[in-house]
């Protein structure tokens, strides 16, 4: 499955050569304040089969994560830990959006603003129930 995007600009563009793994809602803060947006809509891909032309910048939104985004017109474009083979994609930086569905839980749900998204049936998360989150966490506040 290949699968293609980038920003509104179209300084950054991306193919995705690989399967999405994921697609996802997520409603922390960081994110609602990231995409101005009351939750991020995210499709999980691995780093390895993402192929970008033009220049992605970063954000650290954390000390193990960071936010990508374009330079020149602000899209939002990715949010990936730095220690992970994985990376998240934003939904609506896909040339065809449409073309996916949600099918993992919904996440960050603790920050979750009522009204705005409809259940759908899936399960919801919290980010202190995550446990690989947890840990980084952890690890950086020992460090």
């Amino acid at each position: 499955m290949s699968m293609e995007g980038g920003c509104q600009c179209g300084a950054v563009r991306y193919v995705l050569s690989g399967a999405v793994r994921e697609a996802y809602w997520c409603h922390c803060r960081m994110c609602q304040r990231a995409t101005g947006n009351v939750a991020a809509a995210f499709a999980n891909v691995a780093k390895a089969e993402l192929s970008v032309t033009g220049t992605i910048t970063h954000f650290m939104s954390s000390p193990f994560g960071r936010r990508g985004f374009c330079a020149a017109c602000g899209t939002p474009l990715t949010f990936d830990y730095l220690d992970s083979a994985r990376i998240d994609l934003t939904v609506g930086s896909l040339d065809d959006p449409a073309a996916l569905r949600p099918n993992a839980p919904h996440f960050g749900v603790e920050s979750r603003v009522p009204g705005w998204i409809p259940p759908d049936g899936l399960p919801e998360m919290r980010s202190t129930d995550y446990a690989p989150l947890c840990e980084r966490w952890a690890k950086v506040s020992t460090e």
